[in-house]
């Protein structure tokens, strides 16, 4: 028996074998659950997992995370659960449907964007979720301390966590993953049938061409799953991305200069936009926010600062010896603690915050 903290994992494949190797580099002691004993025996000999585990007699961990298709998550996350597992939080990439069947306060719904080409255990690594961001979706009954600690041990394998409402989350994936991924697998079928007829077409193939569509290298098995799941707001994003492309298709049609050049760099500035650092200390600062010690608080304000657009860089929740009473502390970018404290005192929150600047 070992003194570590201990992991559940069920299913490991890419992700989970991913959270395997980046929990045993915190010295988390893992054990992985999986229905092909094949996979577990190779988990096990990569260094991925550290025992092998059985749905029948799952431990009483402090730890248990679900990277299953989508559809056996709630089942699963459900049985941990019951097991006595102190916290649990999935990877799967739709959360409306699994934040919805489970309302087990040590659930936090989660979604780490981020993957690779390769498949399976080959495709793992310990780095995977590095600088990478990890949606976390808590409820009004998500319990504050379970939450902090999921929240933590994302942080601890190099990801950046976010708390998103899951039915937002839902919204937000569609447009920025899983239409990409559907336009970039359409694109890719369009280059190919023609290919059929115009050899050199692929071999032509550079760049631009290869960067929009890597993702349609993915493993497509899971995609079904997904489409079923998210499809109403893929189809409104997929409404929007046909009706753009039509506006596109119309100005270059007109031969349309001026306005062809104006949507280009439109799309450039945003893309120049997209964040990519993380600030130094310098330019951070410390947010205390006092709240009653009960279930929810952390959860939004976590979501609030998402809407406001506010990155968290740290979490801490001070729990009073007297009273129903408790501090919440952040850490945020100096530049938007005055965005932040504006809309926690429009909810009635009284923050202070003070730079860390030394």
């Amino acid at each position: 028996m070992t003194d570590a903290r201990q992991a559940v994992i069920v299913g490991v494949g890419l992700i989970g074998g991913s959270v395997g190797l980046a929990l045993r580099a915190e010295g988390w002691h893992v054990v992985g659950v999986d229905l092909d004993a094949g996979r577990l025996a190779d988990a096990v000999d990569r260094g991925v997992i550290d025992e092998i585990g059985s749905l029948d007699t799952l431990p009483a961990a402090d730890l248990g995370v679900v990277a299953t298709p989508a559809d056996s998550v709630a089942e699963l996350a459900q049985r941990l659960l019951d097991a006595g597992v102190a916290a649990v939080t999935d990877v799967g990439s739709v959360k409306a449907a699994i934040a919805g069947a489970i309302e087990d306060p040590r659930f936090v719904a989660g979604h780490p964007m981020a993957g690779s080409e390769q498949d399976g255990l080959d495709g793992a690594a310990a780095h995977l979720f590095s600088g990478a961001m990890w949606v976390l979706c808590p409820t009004s009954t998500t319990d504050d301390t379970v939450f902090a600690t999921i929240r933590d041990v994302v942080k601890s394998m190099g990801a950046n966590p976010i708390a998103i409402p899951a039915d937002r989350h839902d919204q937000l994936v569609a447009v920025i993953s899983h239409v990409p991924h559907l336009t970039a697998a359409t694109l890719m079928r369009l280059a190919d049938g023609r290919a059929t007829e115009e050899r050199a077409l692929l071999r032509l193939a550079a760049g631009g061409f290869r960067d929009m569509t890597r993702i349609a290298a993915g493993h497509p098995a899971i995609w079904p799953d997904i489409c079923v799941q998210n499809a109403d707001p893929i189809v409104d994003a997929l409404d929007e991305l046909i009706s753009e492309l039509s506006a596109i298709r119309n100005v270059v049609s007109e031969r349309d200069r001026a306005a062809l050049l104006e949507r280009l760099e439109s799309a450039r500035v945003a893309r120049r936009n997209l964040p990519t650092t993380i600030p130094s200390t310098e330019a951070m600062s410390e947010m205390r926010i006092p709240v009653l010690d009960r279930k929810g608080e952390v959860a939004a304000i976590a979501t609030l600062a998402a809407d406001l657009d506010v990155n968290i860089y740290d979490l801490e929740i001070a729990h009073s010896a007297e009273g129903p009473r408790g501090v919440i502390v952040l850490v945020v970018e100096t530049a938007m603690t005055e965005r932040l404290q504006g809309g926690l005192m429009a909810l009635g929150y009284r923050p202070s915050s003070r730079s860390l600047e030394a």
